[in-house]
């Protein structure tokens, strides 16, 4: 078994802590934090696990690997820090706040053969590998576009905005789905509540097959929506994370163009089919994520949301935020390819 130690158990390390004493390929070692309230609750819990106080106490406390879950400025110099000493890492998403540290990252686990893997858990979740499934089988025909909306009421954070907190998501979604980067990104927001962050943003991609993307994103909402849309030649998808069940609904519907038989207009027809509503495995993305990783610590593959992915995110969080920063006069969009 990994023996793991996971730093940050603040907002989100309570919920790597249960799975890390849950999985049957880890073994929950040690626990970090700089709050010693954070500390006490996690060893409380789980009484096999040692609590430090300090990065370095609990890299030599004979741990394989750690779990890095701290606000997203820190996990450039902890995933390096434990790089260099010897260990695995998985840290939460994004992989660093600058696409040029997350590369300094991937380089450093190649030299030191460690394994380096991005905690996108929606990767991992089965509504969205059911999709990428119909998207590869060429079930939806040719890929016309997609919309996607993530709105809550917050939990607004204290040092990103509303692209870095919630895009990461839906952007890695779409690089897994399509295999393929955005030629172009493009972005504006709005920062209601606090004048130096935008809590409400949408965001739109171009990819090379011409596919066109939005993203709507927003911590100042009346209801918690995660739905996406998918609107292809044959067939379109609706993928609603929200829904107790049947989280994916698949349409038989679409616009039919037919050849006029002289100098006629073209003639449309509408296609109404069926709703297939297909049966999805009921496993946690979560769990599922962190064997994901204890197996490719274990036996050096390559993470499905390895460095190399974690760091194109990234480039197109960028571009977005790039975009927004530009003036509405000049802004043209921002070119990945």
């Amino acid at each position: 078994m990994l023996r793991i130690g996971l730093i940050g158990a603040g907002y989100w390390g309570p919920n790597l802590a249960r799975v890390l004493n849950q999985s049957r390929r880890t073994h929950f070692s040690a626990v970090c934090d700089i709050d010693a309230r954070n500390v006490e609750k996690i060893t409380t819990q789980y009484p096999a696990v040692r609590g430090f106080f300090t990065v370095r106490e609990l890299l030599d406390s004979g741990v394989d690997a750690v779990a890095i879950a701290t606000p997203i400025s820190t996990h450039f110099e902890l995933a390096k820090q434990a790089l260099e000493a010897g260990k695995h890492v998985l840290v939460e998403k994004p992989l660093a706040h600058e696409s040029v540290l997350c590369e300094q990252l991937v380089e450093l686990a190649e030299r030191k053969r460690l394994t380096l893997m991005t905690g996108h858990t929606f990767i991992f979740s089965p509504p969205v590998i059911k999709v990428k499934e119909l998207i590869d089988a060429g079930e939806l025909g040719d890929l016309y576009y997609m919309s996607l909306s993530r709105v809550n009421l917050g939990l607004y954070q204290k040092d990103v905005d509303v692209i870095w907190d919630l895009a990461v998501h839906d952007i890695s979604i779409l690089l897994y789905w399509l295999d393929a980067m955005p030629t172009e990104a493009r972005a504006f927001g709005r920062a209601c509540v606090q004048k130096d962050k935008n809590d409400v943003a949408f965001l739109w991609l171009r990819f090379p097959s011409g596919l066109v993307a939005n993203i709507e994103i927003s911590w100042l909402s009346p209801q918690k929506m995660r739905r996406s849309m998918i609107v292809g030649s044959k067939r379109m998808v609706v993928y609603d994370d929200i829904e107790p069940s049947d989280k994916v609904k698949i349409y038989d519907r679409g616009v039919m163009v037919h050849q006029p038989e002289s100098f006629g207009e073209f003639q449309l027809t509408y296609r109404m089919g069926d709703m297939v509503a297909p049966n999805l495995r009921n496993i946690e993305p979560l769990l599922t994520e962190v064997e994901h990783f204890a197996e490719c610590a274990e036996t050096g593959a390559i993470p499905m949301t390895n460095g190399a992915f974690a760091t194109r995110v990234v480039r197109v969080l960028e571009a977005a935020v790039g975009s927004v920063r530009e003036e509405p006069a000049v802004r043209t969009g921002v070119t990945l390819a």
